[in-house]
């Protein structure tokens, strides 16, 4: 698949096109010297611009198709991974994988939103957007983490629930509705973490923890830019307003106090280096489960009904 390059990172790319050009003729020591000179203006460039992106530029970076999706994230992250499959309803939703997996000494298991990488996968994922059979496996394997005293990690990114009628005939709204509730009960410690698009309802049927962790270039919302264009101004075209509008970004939403922790990502994003980005999540976990092992499950359960109860309130 051909590098994708995004509009502000073309002068980016530009630069370190050349810098390949000249690595031909590296053996020359002029050419060594300018290219460690090119290098670290593509390393400035790239601090200036990431520094001051808009809400609508993280936005497109979380979408960026190259990004680390949550196979990714578990094969770098954990061992022993065994899926696992089925609502014991339907049938299997390719959107959700699940199944326990090892990170480092902890059993956990493993919960998220799949996308696809190409349009024959992208179909065979349902472009990361769950059917209601999607969240019935999801808190059947929530509930089987519950039974064997397991912590439950899930990793969000969809562009929502799916929207199609055979959705809506098998239940979708009641399937989101009982895992927000099911998960504000579970007896074991809930980590979310939100790794690219965390859109409505879709990242919220899996999104209810003790710890909501997002990546610094993900976005969380209750409705996408585009959709809020489309109702506020009916046109798609004043998406970047209301992506600032929205303020759905982790230093927005860190503000607000919907998420705990921003997890950094590597210069220029979490798909410049899958490696670094899982490596630096996979800390922040541990230093979680940590924190979260020392904590009561009655007082556990107590903080996160509290945490969401809370949220959303605002005085005049």
């Amino acid at each position: 698949m051909a590098k994708v390059t995004l509009e502000f990172e073309k002068p980016i790319f530009e630069l370190e096109q050349k810098v390949e050009e000249m690595r031909k003729y590296a053996d020359n020591p002029d050419i060594a010297q300018e290219i460690e000179k090119i290098e670290k203006r593509v390393n400035q460039l790239q601090r200036s611009i990431f520094s001051g992106l808009t809400r609508w530029q993280k936005v497109q970076l979380a979408r960026h198709p190259e990004r680390p999706y949550t196979l990714d994230y578990i094969n770098l992250m954990t061992t022993d991974f065994l899926e696992l499959h089925g609502d014991r309803t339907f049938k299997d939703d390719k959107a959700i994988v699940a199944g326990f997996a090892k990170l480092d000494g902890h059993r956990v298991m493993m919960i998220g939103h799949q996308k696809g990488r190409d349009t024959k996968s992208n179909l065979y994922r349902n472009f990361g957007m769950p059917n209601p059979e999607g969240y019935r496996k999801a808190l059947r394997l929530m509930k089987l983490a519950e039974k064997f005293k397991k912590p439950v990690i899930t990793l969000l990114d969809t562009p929502g629930a799916f929207p199609g009628l055979e959705a809506e005939e098998r239940g979708q709204a009641e399937a989101i509705a009982r895992n927000l509730y099911e998960m504000s009960h579970l007896k074991v410690p809930i980590i979310v973490v939100i790794i690219g698009e965390g859109a409505s309802g879709g990242a919220l049927g899996i999104g209810v923890g003790d710890r909501i962790l997002m990546l610094e270039y993900s976005w969380y919302s209750v409705i996408s830019p585009e959709s809020c264009s489309s109702i506020l101004w009916r046109s798609w075209d004043y998406k970047e307003q209301a992506a600032e509008a929205l303020q759905l970004t982790a230093p927005d939403l860190k503000k607000q106090g919907i998420i705990d922790e921003i997890v950094p990502e590597p210069l220029g994003g979490a798909q410049r280096d899958h490696a670094k980005a899982a490596a630096i999540l996979k800390g922040q976990l541990l230093a979680e489960l940590k924190h979260l092992s020392k904590i009561k499950i009655d007082k556990l359960i107590e903080k996160r009904i509290e945490k969401f109860s809370k949220m959303g309130e605002f005085s005049g």
